[in-house]
């Protein structure tokens, strides 16, 4: 049988073990019915087999005596039904139960098997190669842009860690030689109610002297 009949003949299945399920369960209910009746049937003969017995009428007391055993009798026989239904039930759910765990693995293997298919093994070899080489390129495209070229490349990189060393010493030692704090500028004492004096302006010159400066200026022309 095909993965295809197997899923679409799923559902009638289904159905079918539902509506067994619910005929069991009318039957049970039927059944629990008509217990509950014949225990009412012989409770009642046991209260007119106490009136008979009351009344001295022993023959009629003994006979609703046997209707009540001929009850209990039916009581009994309605009880195994009852059990054997609620067996009957128990292994049908535990079919059910067993027969959807089937269908459910072979619908996952199937897929798996589908997918598997799908993808060959050759292929995922040939793909993860051509992953692996296209890294490689990569790599070997960002370590030629790396590489230094032109007069840079003549650059000797020794040689440049040793001048950036010396640099580095004799910042250090002009540090080592400035003075380690710097003297504050005195402060200078004003006695309370004088102000400092106001700094004289500095002298302008004199009319006569712009025009000599003129004058000069023009005769270097």
């Amino acid at each position: 049988m095909s993965m295809f009949s197997r899923v679409f003949g799923k559902p009638k299945q289904e159905n079918n073990a539902l509506t067994t399920l619910d005929k069991l369960n009318e039957t049970l209910e039927m059944l629990e019915k008509k217990e509950k009746v014949l225990l009412k049937k012989a409770a009642a003969e046991i209260e007119k087999a106490k009136d008979y017995t009351k009344g001295k009428n022993k023959r009629a007391a003994i006979q609703c005596l046997k209707r009540k055993r001929l009850y209990e009798q039916q009581i009994e026989q309605l009880g195994n039904f009852q059990l054997r239904i609620h067996d009957q039930m128990i292994m049908l759910e535990g079919a059910k139960a067993t027969t959807e765990t089937v269908d459910a693995l072979r619908t996952g293997a199937a897929t798996m098997k589908a997918m598997q298919k799908a993808v060959n093994i050759d292929d995922v070899d040939k793909t993860m190669d051509e992953i692996n080489e296209q890294t490689e390129n990569m790599k070997q495209i960002q370590e030629a842009l790396s590489t230094p070229i032109g007069a840079a490349a003549d650059f000797d990189e020794d040689e440049l860690e040793a001048e950036l060393e010396e640099l580095e010493g004799a910042e250090l030692e002009e540090q080592l030689l400035q003075p380690a704090t710097t003297a504050p500028a005195a402060s200078v004492y004003v006695p309370a109610g004088r102000q400092p004096a106001r700094p004289v302006p500095a002298k302008q010159p004199a009319p006569e002297e712009d025009e000599l400066a003129a004058l000069q200026a023009e005769m270097a022309l």
